[in-house]
């Protein structure tokens, strides 16, 4: 599976962005996938996961209520909707998919990373 993350930039704290995740090679079905994010000088964290095909989802503390992950599994595309962004909110975004049903909030248990995308929220 190669993913390709994508519908980052620059807004101001209390703006939106909607990232996108493409997959393309093998079949997207019957992957759980998720959205990591790390910024400068911090270790990679959980942001969000959704399940295969989509019933359920989990976010990080820091996100709920917020963000918002969906998925469209007739385009293989998993999308992260960001509401009312902070400035704490700044990283490259990574999405990444794991061969389980199940998304999961652990990184290391994800097979297939996309290249990520920059978020910047400035205040």
């Amino acid at each position: 599976v190669q993913l390709q993350a994508s519908g980052g930039g620059l807004v101001q704290a209390g703006g939106s962005l909607s990232l996108s995740c493409a997959a393309s090679g093998r079949t997207f079905s019957s992957y759980g996938m998720g959205w990591f994010r790390q910024a400068p000088g911090k270790e990679r964290e959980f942001v969000a996961a959704i399940s295969w095909p989509g019933g359920s989802s989990s976010y990080a503390d820091s996100v709920k209520g917020r963000f918002t992950i969906s998925r469209d599994n007739a385009k293989n595309t998993v999308y992260l909707q960001m509401n009312s962004l902070k400035p704490e909110d700044s990283a490259v975004y990574y999405c990444a998919a794991v061969r389980s049903a199940w998304g999961s909030r652990d990184s290391n248990r994800y097979d297939y990373w996309g290249q990520g995308t920059q978020v910047t929220v400035s205040s």
